[in-house]
């Protein structure tokens, strides 16, 4: 079972984004607050795609706005990419997490069949945006996008051909590039001593993709 039910027939990112409230293709609906849709320009030439909103992004409804978010916003301009002109959106629509002792909500890594039945929204998504370069972040979004033959360690900071997916058979294919990066979070996990090191990588990755736009 995926979200293709729960897909309007004729619809536009807004459309979209309202429709995704109501999904119950898994049982990630279930705990969550909210599913939280991409946002960004319309006609964004580049578009970021993470894993899947944390706990700040599932309280306040809006993609990458917690701390990962700032370190993504901070990393983009260090690299002459403007998030006001991006799209940024994930590949699972709601929080997967675990709970401690605590109400604290424990990040918990989104599996196969979450990915797979969320896959309609990216794609629809996708589809309309059309852009020029995709950024992959990290190895949930690169399972999603590109499947299992890329790894991030070993193919990231790399332009790579890509179809922009459909949810249509009889839809136009537009091949444009991808670019596969860590995931800021990743980042932010790093130990203080090399943290400086993958903050600079993650700005090096992006660059390829503002040089790929220029």
């Amino acid at each position: 079972m995926d979200a293709r039910q729960h897909l309007p027939r004729s619809a536009d990112l807004s459309t979209l984004a309202e429709a995704v409230r109501t999904c119950t293709a898994c049982e990630l609906h279930e705990n969550g607050t909210r599913a939280v849709f991409g946002e960004g320009r319309p006609d964004a030439r580049l578009v970021l795609v993470g894993e899947q909103p944390g706990d700040v992004e599932e309280r306040e409804g809006h993609p990458f706005v917690g701390p990962a978010g700032k370190l993504l916003n901070r990393a983009m301009q260090d690299a002459g990419l403007d998030r006001e002109h991006a799209y940024v959106t994930n590949a699972v629509k709601h929080f997967r997490f675990t709970r401690g002792s605590g109400p604290r909500r424990i990040h918990a890594t989104p599996e196969v069949r979450h990915i797979e039945a969320c896959r309609p929204w990216l794609n629809a998504e996708l589809a309309l945006l059309n852009p020029e370069v995709v950024v992959v972040l990290g190895a949930t979004a690169v399972r999603a996008l590109l499947g299992n033959a890329y790894r991030v360690t070993r193919d990231r900071g790399k332009l790579l051909p890509f179809e922009v997916p459909t949810n249509g058979e009889d839809a136009a294919v537009h091949t444009t590039h991808a670019l596969i990066t860590t995931h800021p979070s990743a980042v932010l996990r790093t130990p203080p001593d090399r943290k400086e090191e993958a903050y600079q990588a993650l700005v090096h990755d992006l660059t390829v993709a503002a040089k790929a736009l220029a």
